[in-house]
């Protein structure tokens, strides 16, 4: 499994800074968040770390090996689900396996294990469109897990669903992710999803992004999202983002 370092990043496109000596340290196994205005550069830092894209300064590595292009032991999500249109759930999930030559028993085995387990059991046959938002995104999810990945990376993936499917999901990433040791990474604009999930959350100043906190959830799971300690957690952050009342 592996380990993330964002190193004293900094990336400009052109003369516009858009992150500025961004430190960040995700240990193999943790759920780490990072949350920031529009603009500030969050899922620039993402795409990086996807290998999608690149530093103008600093170095970024997973266990230590400099990430220099995409790899498979580093799986990205969407808030668009990007499932096509015109594949089946089951060619949608097995689409990565199957590029990488696994036999098709193999791949449907696979790939049935995988809907079971997020919940879409059954649905093997469906097309996209025959899916609510929430089942695309359980799709998508299932797309990136049967890959067995080390890394998640997560860009605003319940972004686009309604509040009651938004919670289900977010309940239904803590109990596919708890106990496989693998390091995942959010980014999002709500600050009470990264309470929720996350045991680190990387705090960003407008553009260009810079960490301004790094706060340690420490509360047990499942948290309450109307305990008195969440609440104080949120006022934190509200006030970096100057969003807080107070």
């Amino acid at each position: 499994m592996q380990t993330i370092h964002v190193d004293h990043v900094s990336k400009a496109f052109g003369s516009l800074n858009v992150l500025e000596e961004v430190d960040i340290t995700i240990p193999q196994g943790e759920f780490a968040a990072i949350v920031g205005p529009s603009g500030c550069g969050k899922s620039t830092v993402l795409r990086m770390i996807a290998g999608l894209d690149y530093p103008t300064g600093g170095k970024i590595t997973a266990s230590e090996q400099p990430i220099q292009k995409p790899d498979p032991s580093r799986m990205l999500i969407f808030q668009e689900h990007a499932l096509y249109p015109w594949r089946t759930v089951e060619y949608n999930v097995g689409f990565g396996l199957e590029l990488a030559g696994i036999s098709k028993k193999e791949r449907t085995a696979q790939v049935d294990a995988i809907l079971a387990k997020v919940g879409l059991d059954g649905f093997q046959k469906y097309y996209p469109h025959q899916l609510s938002g929430g089942m695309r995104q359980r799709a998508s999810i299932a797309r990136a897990l049967v890959m067995d990945p080390e890394v998640l990376l997560l860009d605003e993936p319940f972004g686009a669903l309604d509040a009651i499917t938004k919670i289900s999901m977010q309940n239904e990433l803590l109990r596919l992710w708890e106990g496989t040791g693998k390091t995942v990474l959010l980014i999002t604009h709500d600050i009470d999803e990264a309470i929720y999930l996350a045991d680190t959350i990387y705090v960003m100043s407008p553009r260009p992004g810079r960490i301004v906190e790094s706060i340690s959830i420490d509360t047990p799971r499942p948290r309450n999202r109307n305990a008195a300690e969440f609440a104080a957690q949120r006022e934190r952050i509200m006030k970096h983002l100057d969003l807080s009342h107070h």
